[in-house]
Order: C-alpha cells, then sequence, then structure tokens
C-alpha cells in the first residue's frame, strides 16, 4: 500500500491519493505544525506543486512492520528528490510511520500516521 502510496504522489494523482485515508484519520505530517485531520492530507503535496516542483524519484527503505488485529504499522525511510522549475534537485530524506486499517468492505485505510525530516545521516 506505501508503493501504490507514493506512486499517487509521484503522479500528483490527488484524487486517488484521497482514497487511501480512512475518514477518522489523524496524523501529523512533516510539514505541518499542527496535527491535521482527513481535509489536509494533500496540503504537503500542493505545497510543492504550488511552486512548480515535481517528485522526480523515490526510494522507500522499509524498516518495520506489526499488525495488531485489524491494524498493521510500518516504518519506513522515504529518499525523496523534488526538481523545481529552475531544475536544481532537492533531495531529502523523511521518516514515516503510518498504521493502515484493514475495513469491513477489504479495503486499507490509513488511521494515523506521522513524519518527520531524517538528520544528515538519515537517522
Amino acid at each position: 500500500m506505501e508503493d501504490t502510496y507514493w506512486r499517487y504522489v509521484k503522479s500528483n494523482d490527488l484524487e486517488h491519493y484521497r482514497t487511501l485515508w480512512h475518514s477518522d484519520f489523524l496524523g501529523w505530517p512533516t510539514t505541518s505544525p499542527v496535527p491535521v485531520r482527513k481535509e489536509h492530507i494533500t496540503d504537503w503535496i500542493t505545497a510543492h506543486t504550488s511552486k512548480g516542483e515535481i517528485l522526480k524519484s523515490y526510494d522507500l527503505e522499509r524498516l518495520e512492520a506489526q499488525q495488531t488485529g485489524d491494524d498493521v504499522t510500518v516504518t519506513y525511510r522515504i529518499h525523496t528528490t523534488w526538481v523545481g522549475k529552475d531544475g536544481v534537485d532537492k533531495p531529502s530524506i523523511s521518516r514515516i510511520i503510518h498504521t493502515w486499517r484493514h475495513n469491513s468492505d477489504r479495503t486499507w485505510k490509513i488511521i494515523s500516521g506521522m513524519g518527520a525530516y531524517a538528520d544528515a545521516q538519515g537517522h
């Protein structure tokens, strides 16, 4: 599901991206000073695209996953390169944790999550 998430980000497919989120989502994106609900989950993408940036590449570094009942929590580092209108690459590394809930309609939706930029060593 995380691969699907990042494919939607890379193609700027906000409509399908929104379908990955549970209606009761609460999380704390890397770019937000406060926790947000589902209605703000695309804000971080539009912050890039409104400046003319596109996601050039990404690489998932999978770390740990844990299932508890109908919930699966995944952790990973994401290595991204956004490119601006000027053609300059802007690489970064973030740490991500998402909890996906398996719903009665057999879909998986993100119910909670948090992101943080990694330090210079990627930690």
